[in-house]
Parts: C-alpha cells; sequence; structure tokens
C-alpha cells in the first residue's frame, strides 16, 4: 500500500491539497605531447622521425611526421641539446643533469652508449663527425672516431661570452669546419676543421636571441632576434666579419630560427594575437607562408611558440613546431607545403538566379608573385543532382588572374560553384567557392490528425499526401512521441501510391508528433509538415474490502461497514515521477460536493493504492475517481484523462 488518506471527516472538510579568404595557414596536423616541458627538436629525414627532449620529465619522446607516438626514452633528468649524426643513424642527446651525451640508434631507438664530458652540457652541434656541446658561457666538442673518446672542453678562445640565456651553437652540413657560437650579445664564428676550435671573428648580436643558424652556403649566421634599431625580426651577420644585413622581419616576440638545407628560412615568435612561424626565401623580407598557431588555452591570445621549438624536414616538405597553451599542454604541429606560396582564389557567383538560365560567375586567382596567364582552373558545380559534384569545363586566367566562366543550372535549390588551383613546385594548391540560390517549385504536402484525441493505445493511422513533383516521390514519416525518454523515430520511408498518398500507423500511447518530409528533388523544393495528435492515459480503479455491492437507483454502490477501511488500487501507464490525482466527492442533500484531491505517486508498475480511514459511522455516501492531470501529476506526455466515477456508502 503506497498511501493512506487522513480520516474521511478531515478529508471532507479540506480544500486540494495538491493543485559560429587566405590568411595565415593551418597547421596540417597537431598532436598533444606527454611533456612537462621542451628541450630541442630535431628532425630524422631518413626514418621520417621527429625527436623532441623533455628537460622535465627526463625523457626523449620520438614521433612520425604526423605526431604519432613512436618510442619514449625515459631517466634522461635535464635532456635539451639534441643533433643528428651525418648519416642519420645516431641522435645525440645531452643530459645536463648526468654532465653526459648519449647516443641513440635511429633504427631501434635504443640507447646505444653513454659519453662522460665533464660539465653540463647544453645545445648540440655535429661538424665533420664531432659532437660540439655549449657547457656554461663556453664549448667543448666530443669526438667518438677513435678507440676512446676524446673531449675538449673550454673552446670559446678569448670571446667574453655572458648572459643567462644559455650557450647557442650553430652548424649546416653543407659548410664542414665551421662552428658559430653566441651568448649575451657576443658572437663568434670558429674554424673547428682541426682537432680544436680556432675563433675566425668575433662580433656582437642581440642580448635576446634565442637561437642561432648558419645558412647552407656558410656566408652568414642568423639569429632569432636582429638588432634593436632593426625592430622585430631575425638578425643576418656575414661570417666574415660579423656585419649585420638586413635580416627578415617578423611579429613580436622573435624566439627561434632555422634554416633549410634550400636556405629557406623559417623565423618563430612568442606571439600571441599574430602568426607563429614565418617563412622566408633567401633573402626576401616579405614572408612566403605565415602559420598562426589556434587558442587552445584559457587566455585571450593564442598557443605560442616554445623557444628554439622549430626544425625544417631535410626536404622542406614541413617545418616541425612545438607549441604551449596556458595550460601548460604543449603540441607538436607539422606545417606542410611551408616553402609554397599561398595563393588565394575567389570566387563571385550571383546570390540567386533562375533554373536554367545562364548565369556567370566570376573571380580571382592572386599570389605574391604572379601566376603566368593561362593558368588553369578546374570547377566543380555541385547541387541537388549532382551531390558529389559535376565536373565543368577548365577555366584559365586573364593576365591579372582573373577569370570568369558561364553555366545553366538544371537543377534548382542551393548550387555551389567551386574553382581549384592544384598548385606548382612554388605554390600551394587553393580553393575558393560560392553558390547561388536557384528557386524550385513550392511543394504541396499534407498530413492528416492533426489536434485529434484518442483513447490510449489506439492504432491510429496517419496519411501525408504529395501533390505533384518532377521526380522524387519519395515521403518519410516520423513519429516523436511527447517525453524526453523516447526519441524520434523514422516509422516508414516510401514512395507514395498512386493517388499521392503515404500511411504509416502510431500506436498513440502518449501525445505524439508526426513528421512528414519530402527531400526536394531539382525542380521541387522540400517541404516538411506536422502533426500532434493526443493521447489520453489509461486509468482504472479497483474497489476493495467491502461486503457487497448494490444499487442505489440506478447506481452500483459498494457497501463497506462503517467500521471497514476502503482501499482503492489505481492503475495508469506509468511515466518517470507521474502522479494520480484521487478526488473524493460526498452526497448531501440530492447533490455532490468535492471534499477535496490529493496528488499520489504510481509505483514503476504503475499501480497507486489508497486507503481511506473508515468513518465509524453509518448513511454516509460518497465517490471517488482517479485522473491523470497534465502537467500537474508530474509530466505531460498523455492529455487529461479522468477514470470513471466509484460509489460506495458505510452501514452499520
Amino acid at each position: 500500500m503506497i498511501s493512506t488518506a487522513t480520516a474521511i471527516a478531515a478529508v471532507f472538510s479540506s480544500a486540494a491539497l495538491v493543485t559560429g579568404a587566405a590568411g595565415p595557414a593551418a597547421a596540417d596536423s597537431a598532436k598533444i605531447l606527454a611533456v612537462k616541458s621542451v628541450g630541442d627538436i630535431v628532425v630524422d629525414g631518413t626514418h621520417r622521425r621527429v625527436y623532441v627532449s623533455d628537460p622535465t620529465g627526463g625523457k626523449i619522446v620520438v614521433t612520425d611526421y604526423t605526431g604519432t607516438v613512436k618510442a619514449t626514452l625515459t631517466g634522461l633528468y635535464g635532456v635539451t641539446g639534441l643533433a643528428l649524426s651525418a648519416d642519420s643513424g645516431q641522435v645525440y642527446a645531452a643530459v645536463k643533469n648526468a654532465n653526459r651525451i648519449v647516443s641513440v640508434e635511429t633504427g631501434t631507438y635504443t640507447q646505444t652508449a653513454s659519453y662522460p664530458v665533464g660539465a653540463a652540457p647544453g645545445d648540440l652541434e655535429v661538424v665533420d663527425g664531432r659532437v660540439w656541446f655549449a657547457h656554461g658561457t663556453d664549448f667543448g666538442s666530443l669526438d667518438i672516431s677513435g678507440p676512446e673518446p676524446v673531449v675538449h672542453l673550454a673552446q670559446r678562445g678569448d670571446v667574453d661570452f655572458f648572459g643567462a640565456f644559455g650557450m647557442f651553437l650553430a652548424s649546416d652540413p653543407a659548410v664542414p669546419g665551421v662552428l658559430a657560437a653566441g651568448n649575451g650579445g657576443e658572437l663568434a664564428v670558429y674554424d673547428v676543421s682541426a682537432d680544436g676550435a680556432t675563433l675566425r671573428v668575433k662580433g656582437d648580436m642581440d642580448t635576446a636571441v634565442r637561437q642561432l643558424d648558419l645558412t647552407p652556403d656558410g656566408s652568414r649566421v642568423l639569429t632569432s632576434w636582429g638588432s634593436p634599431d632593426r625592430g622585430y625580426g631575425l638578425g643576418a651577420y656575414s661570417t666574415t666579419d660579423l656585419a649585420e644585413s638586413a635580416g627578415y622581419p617578423i611579429d613580436p616576440y622573435p624566439n627561434a630560427v632555422r634554416v633549410a638545407p634550400d636556405g629557406s628560412v623559417a623565423g618563430g615568435s612568442s606571439s600571441w594575437y599574430e602568426p607563429d612561424v614565418h617563412i622566408h626565401r633567401p633573402g626576401d623580407p616579405v614572408p612566403t607562408r605565415e602559420y598562426d598557431f589556434p587558442n587552445t588555452g584559457n587566455s585571450s591570445g593564442a598557443d605560442t611558440l616554445v623557444d628554439g621549438a622549430l626544425a625544417w624536414a631535410p626536404d622542406a616538405s614541413r617545418v616541425f613546431a612545438v607549441s604551449v597553451n596556458t595550460y601548460g599542454a604543449y603540441t607538436l604541429r607539422a606545417l606542410t607545403d611551408p616553402t609554397k606560396e599561398l595563393p588565394t582564389l575567389k570566387v563571385s557567383a550571383p546570390a540567386r538566379s533562375e533554373r536554367a538560365k545562364k548565369l556567370t560567375v566570376t573571380g580571382k586567382l592572386t599570389s605574391k608573385v604572379p601566376l603566368a596567364a593561362g593558368t588553369g582552373l578546374t570547377v566543380t558545380r555541385t547541387d541537388v543532382e549532382s551531390p558529389k559534384g559535376k565536373a565543368l569545363a577548365l577555366v584559365r586566367t586573364r593576365a591579372d588572374g582573373g577569370f570568369s566562366f558561364t553555366d545553366t543550372p538544371p537543377a534548382g535549390g542551393k548550387v555551389t560553384y567551386k574553382v581549384s588551383y592544384a598548385g606548382d613546385a612554388t605554390h600551394a594548391p587553393a580553393s575558393g567557392s560560392d553558390a547561388v540560390k536557384v528557386p524550385r517549385k513550392a511543394t504541396a504536402l499534407t498530413l492528416n490528425n492533426n489536434g485529434k484525441l484518442y483513447s490510449y493505445g489506439k492504432d491510429v493511422v496517419f496519411t501525408a499526401h504529395l501533390g505533384t513533383t518532377y521526380k522524387n516521390r519519395t515521403v518519410s514519416v516520423y513519429a516523436d512521441p511527447f517525453g524526453s525518454d523516447k526519441p524520434k523515430k523514422l516509422l516508414k520511408t516510401a514512395k507514395v501510391n498512386s493517388k499521392g498518398n503515404l500511411s504509416a500507423t502510431v500506436d498513440m500511447t502518449r501525445d505524439t508528433t508526426v513528421t512528414a518530409v519530402f527531400s526536394g528533388d531539382a525542380r521541387s523544393a522540400g517541404k516538411t509538415v506536422k502533426s500532434t495528435a493526443y493521447a489520453r492515459a489509461k486509468v482504472s480503479t479497483t474497489v476493495s474490502r467491502h461486503y457487497k455491492t448494490g444499487k442505489i437507483g440506478s447506481t452500483t454502490y459498494y457497501y463497506f461497514r462503517k467500521n471497514t477501511d476502503p482501499l482503492f488500487t489505481t492503475t495508469m501507464n506509468y511515466y518517470s515521477g507521474r502522479k494520480q490525482r484521487f478526488q473524493l466527492q460526498v452526497y448531501y442533500q440530492g447533490s455532490w460536493y468535492d471534499s477535496g484531491s490529493e496528488y499520489f505517486a504510481l509505483a514503476t508498475n504503475g499501480k497507486s493504492a489508497v486507503s481511506l480511514e473508515a468513518p465509524g459511522e453509518s448513511g454516509i455516501r460518497a465517490r471517488m475517481r482517479s485522473s491523470y492531470i497534465n502537467s500537474s501529476s508530474g509530466d505531460t506526455v498523455n492529455s487529461t484523462t479522468h477514470g470513471a466515477w466509484k460509489y460506495f456508502t458505510f452501514t452499520n
């Protein structure tokens, strides 16, 4: 028994109880790195692998070109500088905390050797087989070509390196015997072809430099920050006399520089609101390509480049960069086609045009280095009849990059024209598109039974009627019963019959919205219509504990002894949180009077049992009924439904 009402006398006297153009390009791939910091990055082009050192985490993470982790080398606390051997067989790693340089075999990612160097190594460069390493404000070398490793420290000569950002080294495989070194505003170039380092020239650079590199022709040292009077940019210094020449302007704040084997320059900047990686052709101050990192953190500014975290793939097909967000999460980004300009391709079509009438589409292909007149562009038209696209005739550009073509759209609806440029050796692919609205004839579609009320569980046939169309005669009918526990369901998808009708049956156990959908065709507009029909609740009540039934007039009554508690058990279709309203009336001097009502919860089996206390006196006549009241009963999935009155009386 779920509930027990108060004494009849009290209930009888109560009231109701409950009533959101080509600019900076995006990275082609990006993967989160499971690191706590980033010390250096190096690319093995032979095996297509990227090595990233994590000084804080004490490990080296090895990924493929997409950033998928292939190996992790641990137990290397303080690991910073990385360098690749000339044959790509070994990666050397500087482990500061152990005063060692370790060697990792690139085919198996296993550590093959560990060399003590007598100092805390930092930046690494491999020149002519020897490993050169920065330590403190000096640098040294590790020669492993003989039977025993040979280490030379303190090779800077009389150059007064100083500063807190560390020593930076630079070399290039195409320039044998040359090493550049810089720190704290001092820059120097050395001849390292013999056993030690012989100073060639020394000079000045900016104190904010975070990275150096040597051009493949050996003519210049590039720095990640130029002289203050030149503004933000990469510095360029002659290797002959370290005289500064025009560098490469980039956004604030420069923090990385790397040169590709073909001389292309990648400059990095720690920029919240500007591009982060800038690609220049040799000697060209205007960037060929720029990449802007997204914002994956919780600040207004985007992710930023980690100091010095740039590296070229040897074939210059990619630049790899590591960014960090405000949560301290590091991402390895593979930036593709960095040496190719990113053209802009704009397409302009009429906003609206009639079907089967000729229209004209115009556009323009522009690039920093203009493309030749007659450059071929492919054109694709996409519409309801060609959802995968239909190729149109090739279009060629004029001398100014402009182009135009005509077309007669055969289908209505949204018609999209996409124009594409395939790219070439110096230009990346580009495309643009524009859409035309082509009107279609309105379609007549109706659905019956809207607003009708049905008994619980009645099978109701809903019929959709489709008027004249061009080709498509298919209609889909969906039923969406009220309530969050039952999803919208497809009842039927089929062609309408010869009369244009399609019917589907709904078991009306709840209020239900039925939807008919015609998707349209090339000349007939799509159409959707809805019909909402309503279902009563299932309500029944049984009476027990009476000693007989009998009629008073024409009405059947349940007879109870004056000291017996009547029990009324109501059964109703269940819904989570649903309650039945128990209503009581008494008969007095020829009329029925409300004596109150109360809501009682249903059990999960849909039953609610209510016991009334016996009045203790005879002669009382009463009646009750259980009801589902839309909203007041705790939900809105059925329409208000009243159960039958149950009449009862008390005798001695």
